[in-house]
């Protein structure tokens, strides 16, 4: 009986012991960030290649890092998803810290790498709805939880945006938008509508929620950069910004 007791707290003893393992806090970072990406068909490879090259060349940026940097962490938790029709989205990069210019240029040479796909179709409200399930798997603990999004047209498969954009915000999470202005028909727009007053009224959404207009895929990656900086440092300005 004495045995059997001993090796009890001898057994508590040792989960005790690994319990602090077990619950230990979550890494720090400033800002947990998903980019969500539009990988639809209205978007042409030449198109794509624009798109990931924006977004290597700004997460890559000196000055983008020096945002990073200037934080009170100094380093982002971010992931890269994309997304199309409601049947489609995926992590492509999984989360990654990165609080140096060394860090920042690892995780540009991962996307470069990354297959990419083409789908029909545009779920904007499947690819936040998705976002919302990785950022609850973020293996970081961030003061700030923002979702990016970015495409060339409106919702047009799966549920309306607004129900779950509404429901993101709820949740904490500040929703910013990155429309891109080309010549591709945008099935489903509402009315006269243009795609940066269709993003403005039904996609971003939270305390200091904003929106940059890439005027076509030319202008992605300095349009990138520009809502980067704003987004991970925390500044302020108009709601909407044409880059």
């Amino acid at each position: 009986m004495r045995r059997r007791s001993l090796l009890a707290a001898g057994s508590l003893a040792a989960g005790a012991a690994m319990w602090p393992r077990r619950l230990r806090a979550e890494e720090a970072v400033d800002v947990l960030l998903v980019l969500a990406v539009d990988v639809s068909r209205s978007i042409d490879e030449d198109e794509a290649k624009l798109q990931r090259e924006g977004y290597r060349g700004a997460l890559s940026d000196p000055r983008v890092v020096e945002a990073i940097r200037g934080g009170s962490v100094g380093a982002i938790g971010v992931t890269y998803v994309e997304w199309a029709g409601i049947e489609y989205q995926r992590q492509v990069l999984p989360w990654m810290r990165i609080g140096s210019q060394v860090e920042a240029e690892a995780w540009s040479s991962a996307l470069a790498e990354a297959p990419r796909a083409s789908l029909s179709w545009t779920s904007i409200s499947g690819g936040i709805d998705f976002s919302l399930k990785v950022m609850a798997d973020a293996p970081f603990e961030g003061t700030r939880k923002v979702i990016d999004v970015s495409g060339d047209g409106v919702n047009n498969s799966g549920p309306p945006v607004e129900p779950v954009r509404d429901r993101a915000v709820a949740e904490g999470v500040v929703i910013n938008g990155l429309p891109i202005l080309n010549d591709q028909p945008s099935f489903g727009r509402r009315g006269s509508l243009t795609l940066d007053q269709y993003y403005a009224e039904s996609v971003i959404g939270g305390p200091g929620a904003f929106l940059v207009v890439a005027q076509d895929f030319e202008a992605f990656g300095q349009a990138v950069r520009r809502k980067l900086i704003r987004e991970i440092a925390g500044l302020s300005g108009p709601v909407v910004m044409y880059g």
